[in-house]
């Protein structure tokens, strides 16, 4: 049911987050994004919710049927030979017993990590802390009952969805970062939080590898670099959904070009140097059979 290359796996994704080097991770929402990511040098992949839910003609929050989200993490799983990791949102269920039955059903195609977070969908609202950590304990041991160290993200939403001053939310991000981190927690994620010495904080206050989101799409900042974010001590850091967006902006601007003077000139930006894609995407395929 485990693989031991699924074990293994899990066991080296984990051990990226402990290294003096960052773990950058770029987000995949089907298998020719997944490939690209691969050919193009990175050590892992993580996938997007939103760009898988976009990909599949739904809006994202958990809009998307979950058997389709499964089916769609694992074709990705089956075409890359790096660890990958699931966004599965708010666990895709009411209650414990659903959010764990949805991790292990998540866990069994192949992935080795998730992402999973505090907020409810669609509903700026907080989980309760202590019942978030009693979904991460649960998550932790239903995977330790079959056998691997599934490496669980835990994400708390307390900069997107509170209303306090700067401080109440660094306060508050803290404490659910240490408390996510005793429950099973291998790493914490904090979105939307763009000064350094804010993330040097968290770096410093939470007893946890920490995950920051380089998303410059939200509008409200533009994220440290991966440099900046390695010298501060980030651990790992993700793009989320704004490879989708941008991908997802090309083709509308390449579109109002198209159909509105009829030339091609972002179609052609774009296109250069496509030689040097394809040959990425061919070398990554044929890796993936000799594996």
């Amino acid at each position: 049911m485990i693989s031991q290359n699924q074990i293994d796996k899990a066991s080296n994704f984990l051990k990226l987050h402990k290294e003096e080097k960052i773990l950058t991770l770029l987000n995949s929402w089907d298998p020719g994004s997944s490939k690209l990511i691969e050919a193009s040098g990175f050590e892992a992949i993580g996938t997007t919710s939103m760009g898988i839910s976009a990909s599949l003609g739904y809006p994202d929050c958990q809009a998307i049927p979950f058997q389709e989200m499964v089916d769609a993490v694992k074709r990705i799983v089956e075409k890359v030979t790096l660890p990958v990791t699931a966004d599965i949102e708010g666990g895709y269920g009411k209650n414990i017993n659903e959010i764990v039955n949805s991790s292990r059903q998540i866990l069994l195609t192949g992935i080795v990590g998730i992402n999973i977070e505090d907020s409810y969908d669609l509903n700026p609202k907080l989980v309760d802390s202590i019942e978030f950590c009693e979904r991460i304990s649960a998550i932790r041991e239903m995977a330790k009952s079959l056998g691997i160290h599934l490496v669980i993200n835990a994400r708390t939403d307390v900069f997107i969805t509170s209303s306090g001053s700067e401080n109440d939310r660094l306060k508050e991000s803290i404490d659910r970062g240490n408390k996510y981190q005793e429950a099973g927690a291998d790493c914490i994620f904090i979105p939307d939080v763009w000064q350094k010495e804010k993330i040097r904080t968290l770096v410093q206050e939470i007893d946890a590898p920490i995950n920051i989101l380089s998303n410059p799409t939200n509008g409200t900042g533009f994220p440290p670099s991966i440099k900046e974010l390695e010298e501060i001590g980030v651990a790992r850091v993700s793009l989320g959904s704004s490879l989708m967006k941008s991908t997802l902006a090309s083709i509308r601007k390449i579109g109002q070009e198209v159909i509105e003077e009829g030339t091609y000139k972002r179609l052609s930006e774009h296109l250069e140097p496509i030689s040097e894609t394809l040959l990425a995407y061919k070398m990554a395929t044929e890796k993936n059979k000799s594996h």
